[in-house]
């Protein structure tokens, strides 16, 4: 069954265009009313090597471990995923180490390196203080969100002494491993927002303890099949030292975006500009409420590390790149106003988790929020979304537009969601639209020839008026072929399958909903046409 997935998936990736060179990476880092959150045991347990999407199963949020360092995107993309936990399955907040801030290590003589001051609050433990100040406002808005203890009983930490710290077990990593090789069904995703060191402790821990025994070959295919590593390209070696050679058929995704990173400004379209800008970022995000003063933002004042920190210039505002440098920073992204968007470079690896209809999490070449991968082809495991280019609104091919082009809906929602955080009536804010399709033609096969009717609907649990439209998502399917629905009314889909479609070819349908509320918030539902 294995061959067969791995066969399928190199299919595909052979039809995905790779047009260009790698997204721009940030110089920090290494190369290159809602739904509430499901019930685990209730989640789809996949067969080996097949995705519960491929066996036209419903598929249910998987769980989540984060393990994360001490950047400033980092606390940013806490504190965004904290609003969204309601929609998440989180199972755990990790402290863990990178190549850019770990602890040190006296005994080995190693110097922290970037990292706060012994008596400063943890940027995990400082986001989730913030959301207990919101959580009852939160609440109003949708009950699945967690209690603040709930959040604190899943903090650990992990391996952080030096870069790459993987030689002794830690509270991080021992929760790791256990979720690992629980029996709970379904997937576990876990996220290096940092250097996947921690998961690495995990990993081999487990084959520590197993290898050589009887149960060896079942605990190793059964991790292996249930871990899906996550991460922004890689902030140490563990990866490619440890973790891949041990464990080949683990599957990693690396969804290194620069749209929600440093290089935000040079993904998103012209007119989108305005959602990283001081005026916008003020009014919406950084004065709205305790989660909007502890997120950084351009000027604000603040610092990462203890002591002088030559790469972080973030606080600051009112010099040039010039006089930075005289000031003895190491200038590497070009400074911006005050009160501008800095960065959450990690918000890719949870949003690719969200509920919105996308199904992102699904398939890693069906894209969403958390953008889109291809296959590596000297890796038939690892995904990634280097070179991978959607086409952008002028018809060319554009880069990081894979994830840039959901920046407006994604920023919006976020803007919403800040102000469900300060806002203790449901009735006072803006929540997302609802788009929908039976749940026997969300994956529908047919024939070519074939005519499909779609029967989506649209709703808003405001009342407010939405507009619903069809759209196809031709770079995340495989027919290569032109291809335009015959017409929809609303949210009504009606098309015919392509006469020169080839068996197993798939074409992506969009429903996208949005309605007219403040802010203006969209929603999806997709259908995938398999051809038979």
């Amino acid at each position: 069954m294995k061959l067969n997935h791995t066969h399928r998936r190199h299919q595909r990736a052979a039809t995905t265009a790779l047009l260009g060179a790698a997204c721009l990476a940030a110089p920090l880092l290494a190369a290159a009313p809602a739904a509430a959150v499901p019930d685990p045991a209730a989640a789809v347990q996949a067969a080996p090597g097949v995705t519960a999407s491929e066996k036209g199963q419903p598929v249910a949020t998987p769980r989540t471990v984060i393990t994360t360092d001490p950047e400033l995107d980092d606390l940013n993309s806490m504190l965004r995923m904290l609003l969204y936990s309601n929609d998440l399955n989180i199972a755990g907040l990790v402290y863990s180490a990178s190549q850019h801030h770990y602890a040190g290590d006296p005994e080995r003589g190693v110097e922290p390196h970037r990292w706060p001051a012994p008596d400063a609050r943890f940027h995990i433990d400082d986001a989730v203080d913030q959301y207990e100040k919101v959580y009852p406002n939160l609440a109003a808005h949708d009950s699945g969100y967690p209690a603040p203890d709930e959040l604190r009983a899943l903090v650990r930490w992990g391996n952080v002494s030096d870069v790459g710290a993987m030689s002794v077990d830690t509270e991080g990593s021992d929760h790791i491993k256990r979720i690992l090789l629980d029996d709970e069904p379904g997937q576990v995703f876990l996220q290096a927002w940092g250097g996947a060191n921690t998961i690495a402790r995990a990993l081999k821990s487990i084959q520590e303890e197993y290898e050589g025994t009887d149960d060896w070959d079942a605990i190793h295919e059964k991790v292996s099949n249930k871990a899906v590593l996550t991460s922004w390209g890689q902030q140490d070696t563990t990866f490619v030292d440890y973790i891949r050679p041990n464990w080949p058929e683990l599957e990693h995704r690396e969804v290194s975006t620069s749209i929600w990173g440093y290089g935000a400004r040079s993904s998103a379209l012209p007119e989108w500009q305005k959602y990283l800008e001081p005026d916008w970022m003020k009014t919406n995000i950084s004065d709205v409420g305790p989660i909007g003063d502890a997120y950084r933002v351009w000027g604000d004042g603040k610092q990462m590390a203890d002591g002088f920190d030559d790469e972080d210039y973030f606080g600051l505002s009112g010099y040039t790149a010039d006089e930075l440098r005289d000031m003895g920073y190491a200038v590497w992204t070009p400074p911006q106003p005050q009160g501008a968007w800095i960065s959450e470079g990690d918000s890719s690896n949870w949003a690719l988790l969200l509920d919105n209809g996308l199904r992102n999490f699904a398939d890693p070449g069906w894209g969403g929020w958390g953008g889109r991968q291809a296959l590596n082809p000297d890796d038939p495991y690892q995904w990634r979304n280097r070179g991978v280019m959607d086409i952008g609104p002028d018809g060319e091919p554009r880069a990081d537009y894979a994830a840039g082009r959901w920046f407006e809906d994604f920023q919006l929602d976020f803007a919403a969601r800040m102000q469900w955080s300060v806002t203790s009536e449901y009735s006072d804010a803006n929540h997302a639209p609802e788009a929908s399709v039976p749940a026997g033609l969300l994956d529908v096969s047919r024939k070519p020839g074939a005519k499909v009717t779609i029967p989506g609907r649209a709703s808003d649990p405001d009342g407010d008026a939405v507009t619903a439209k069809w759209w196809n998502y031709a770079e995340a399917g495989t027919y290569d072929g032109e291809f335009e629905p015959e017409g929809s009314d609303g949210a009504k889909l009606r098309f015919t399958v392509p006469e020169d479609a080839d068996t197993g070819d798939t074409i992506h349908m969009i429903l996208e909903v949005t309605d007219d509320g403040e802010p203006s918030l969209t929603r999806y539902q997709r259908v995938v046409l398999t051809v038979k």
